[in-house]
């Protein structure tokens, strides 16, 4: 059925339209709603979410710098119901051989990377928090609704997203429970999708938002959520290593953080620039937790969730231009992540709050799908900006020296930084993380241990736990733009490393007397976007499923 025989959409209209009810989109939504109750005015905020509920998507490691929380709701840690209880008792660095590691001494750590203060526990459920107060000032919610197109008006500015239709099936035919999309209209609408997303991709594109920006950086992010044994359990440990699994080449590096209710979070972070085809992030993941000074943690303990996440790196130079007709950028969206401190949320939340000021002084004088330029114009000089010119040069050292020299040099760039200068000015990323990618005849295959289902796991036992599901009779979202190359390149240049660099399993070439086939296995994806980075071709393109679909994410 064609777009012109389909119904027509019903739709809303509000003053803001947000996508995204992560950290940044809701400290939005709050902030607009705070601000309007300031000036005793009317303001209608609507957030739409593809996630099953509020919280459903959201995975980080987490040690959560609470300065966004302190400043959107002063007075948050007296409340009962407060979402961070656990705050940083111990801090660790190692840095890691395959049989032992040296700690590195906290002195010598840059001030800024110094956890104590912040919290260890879960971004999910600071999201589920949010939404409640969100609600109770006026902001509609809602969950299970994925954005699929962005909805211009004649001249061009953004007025608004439409959800995607429910119930069409796998040969693109509406089923008996068909359902439109609706329309979600508004003065401005604001991106809040995080990494990578998917319509934020197509607002940088159509707007040239990263002119005279450096390339997007990426990496992938592994988790896992353990019940410990009491005694191996020291709530606030907060541990972070780099080193081996990894060789000097490919930068990443692990964390252990332990919360309360004898749990512990344990994560694994690949920059997606490495060079190797055969490297499988999940599979490194799966090797870190054997480390002798790390696997004592888990005798005897349970394995409880797992889920997977693209994290945005490319910090300072990196960040696009974020106000565009009708709209604007805010949080991992935007690119605010501290690559260092592995922290973006308290970013996230700041950006949110620095976006709803703007907002409300726009639609004060009635205003409506016109550009913010002040938004845009502040953020470098805010706190965010703050946060991120200090750690500028960070990422490109690493890439540049490998892990050893670079994380030398990052760190003495952070100390002078924390005097006001650098040594090296602002340095550049260059090539995107898909061209980083080098044929597979310059390397040898890895022969990674088999799993033991005790400590280690394979991707699909992983993915079960991660409460993945998506309707199984729908178009399969991610989309090959021409299978000849994917053949072509892909396969015979690179060695299928979609089979590797995915971790959910999505992706296979299955061999065939006709030839080898690519085979999407959809239903499994955990919607980290890796293979809409990675892709040698930039030949995979992710799109939203049906709302609802993805992973169910408890306490991550």
């Amino acid at each position: 059925m064609t777009e012109a025989e389909l119904p027509e959409r019903e739709g809303m209209d509000y003053d803001v339209v947000v996508v995204g009810a992560g950290p940044a989109g809701l400290a939005t939504a709050i902030r607009l709603k705070q601000l309007a109750q300031e000036r005793s005015e009317e303001l209608s905020v609507v957030v739409v979410e593809k996630g099953s509920e509020v919280g459903a998507h959201i995975l980080s490691g987490a040690v959560i710098d609470p300065s966004g929380l302190d400043a959107l709701i002063p007075g948050w840690r007296e409340e009962t119901d407060a979402p961070l209880v656990t705050q940083v008792s111990d801090d660790e660095f190692y840095l890691l051989g395959p049989a032992g590691g040296v700690r590195l001494p906290n002195m010598l750590m840059p001030p800024l990377m110094d956890n104590h203060g912040n919290y260890v526990g879960s971004l999910g459920n600071v999201c589920r928090w949010l939404a409640v107060k969100a609600e109770a000032i006026g902001v509609e919610i809602y969950p299970g609704f994925a954005a699929d197109e962005i909805l211009f008006d004649e001249a061009g500015a953004v007025r608004g997203i439409a959800t995607g239709d429910m119930g069409v099936g796998r040969d693109g035919a509406p089923k008996g429970e068909f359902t439109r999309g609706m329309e979600l209209r508004g003065r401005y609408t604001v991106f809040a999708e995080g990494a990578r997303g998917h319509l934020t991709k197509q607002l940088i594109a159509r707007f040239g938002l990263d002119a005279g920006r450096e390339p997007g950086k990426y990496g992938i992010g592994l988790k896992e959520l353990w019940k410990v044994r009491p005694e191996k359990h020291r709530p606030g440990l907060v541990q972070h290593a780099f080193g081996w699994p990894l060789g000097h080449s490919t930068g990443g590096g692990a964390f252990l953080y332990h919360m309360e209710d004898e749990q512990v979070m344990v994560g694994f972070v690949v920059h997606l620039n490495y060079q190797n085809p055969y490297l499988s992030p999940f599979d490194e993941f799966q090797r870190f937790k054997t480390h002798p000074l790390f696997r004592d943690t888990f005798e005897g303990a349970k394995r409880l969730s797992y889920g997977a996440r693209a994290i945005t790196e490319g910090g300072w130079q990196s960040v696009p231009k974020l106000a565009f007709p009708g709209g604007l950028l805010v949080g991992c969206a935007a690119g605010f992540v501290n690559v260092p401190r592995i922290k973006g949320s308290h970013n996230a939340v700041l950006s949110g709050m620095l976006a709803a000021e703007h907002l409300v002084s726009a639609l004060a004088e009635g205003r409506g799908h016109d550009e913010l330029a002040s938004y845009e114009g502040s953020w470098r000089h805010s706190a965010i900006g703050a946060d991120l010119k200090k750690v500028r040069n960070v990422k490109p050292l690493w890439s540049r020296f490998g892990t050893f020299i670079g994380i030398g040099l990052g760190a003495l760039d952070m100390w002078t930084n924390t005097f006001g200068f650098s040594l090296f000015g602002t340095l550049k990323h260059g090539k995107t993380d898909a061209a980083s990618l080098k044929p597979a005849a310059q390397f040898k295959p890895i022969a990674y241990p088999k799993p033991d289902g005790v400590l280690t796991f394979d991707k699909l036992s992983s993915v079960f736990i991660s409460n993945t599901n998506h309707e199984e009779d729908q178009q399969v979202h991610l989309k090959v733009k021409d299978m000849a190359l994917q053949k072509a390149s892909e396969h015979d240049i690179y060695a299928g490393p979609s089979n590797r660099y995915c971790p959910a399993g999505v992706y296979e070439w299955v061999e065939e007397t006709s030839g080898p086939r690519f085979q999407i296995n959809a239903q499994n994806c955990v919607h980290c976007k890796t293979c809409d980075i990675k892709d040698p071709n930039q030949n995979i393109v992710w799109t939203a499923p049906e709302g609802g679909g993805g992973p169910n994410y408890p306490n991550m």
